[in-house]
């Protein structure tokens, strides 16, 4: 249902497309949850996420959309702890949209990125908006850390996975290593370069790319594996940032109802913490469910690319 709201100050166009784009929004989660086996009605049961957990963006958000000045201040994600430094990132582009919002400095690089991959700007910019850290102004932070692992920058990327891209043959930070001399001669980053490498995570354009290359790999992955992944910028927004998520051997078992107690158990509790874990976990019945019903929520909650549109 869309919510009530006086749209009398909006011209007939504007008013079509608020409603468009809400109802969009409606049949993308009703979408998302089908694909992924849930019911579409929230379990007054399920775990919620922190309570600065970004609200579920709704009619009133979308009316920012309209406004060039896009204020509103967007708040760090539970989901990495983030630890925010008071610098943010440089300009990445010049191009200008209020579709970004404060962060339209980064038009251009994510036309870019979606150019080379074929995953529209929109679910890069969602993927980004659900990781990366945000000032005040809701600009987000390039230098965002996690404290409790190595993840960094925009994507929040462990090195273990960033170093991983650069040594994938095609990817935009192999190309980029390569032109370095950062690998050595079986495509491995050298150890005395590898600082380098990890570095770059802290650039916008690096960070930006090498979400959009392993989006499409975890796509790739997905579709190898018989899980139908849809062609709307919500679906492979949320797919792909399961695998962002998850990795894509737990990605891919998700997707097919195949993670185990155990895992789910630690999974969750590595998100809600151990209480938080434990009654989610009595009132599903089992672990598994409890995890699922958690982040399905939470990706269908903070991951929506209709912002960015």
């Amino acid at each position: 249902m869309i919510p009530s709201l006086d749209a009398a100050p909006l011209s007939p166009t504007q008013r079509a497309n608020l409603i468009e784009a809400a109802a969009h929004a409606q049949v993308s989660d009703h979408l998302w949850q089908a694909a992924l086996g849930s019911d579409s009605t929230a379990d007054p049961t399920a775990p919620e996420p922190a309570a600065n957990t970004p609200d579920r963006f709704d009619l009133t958000q979308l009316l920012a959309l309209f406004d060039a000045r896009h204020g509103g201040a967007a708040r760090p994600s539970p989901l990495d702890a983030l630890a925010s430094d008071p610098a943010t990132c440089p300009p990445a582009g010049d191009a200008a949209t209020h579709h970004l919002g404060p962060n339209a400095i980064h038009a251009s690089t994510l036309q870019a990125a979606a150019d080379r991959s074929g995953i529209p700007g929109a679910a890069l910019a969602a993927i980004v908006q659900a990781e990366a850290a945000k000032d005040s102004g809701g600009r987000w932070n390039c230098y965002s850390r996690n404290p409790r692992s190595s993840a960094a920058g925009l994507g929040q990327f462990l090195g273990g996975t960033w170093q991983s891209l650069a040594e994938k043959p095609g990817s935009w930070l192999n190309g980029v290593a390569q032109a370095h001399g950062w690998l050595d001669s079986t495509g491995r980053v050298r150890a005395e370069s590898k600082a380098a490498v990890l570095a770059l995570r802290y650039d916008p354009t690096a960070a930006i790319q090498s979400i959009a290359d392993y989006a499409r790999s975890n796509l790739d992955t997905l579709r190898r594996a018989g899980v139908a992944v849809g062609t709307d910028p919500a679906t492979i927004a949320r797919s792909a940032y399961l695998g962002h998520h998850l990795g894509p051997g737990d990605m891919v078992r998700f997707f097919k109802g195949g993670l185990d107690d155990a895992r789910a158990r630690t999974l969750l509790t590595a998100q809600i913490g151990h209480s938080g874990a434990g009654r989610a976990i009595a009132a599903s019945g089992d672990a598994r469910a409890a995890h699922r019903a958690w982040l399905t929520a939470y990706v269908a909650r903070n991951v929506q690319p209709q912002r960015f549109a």
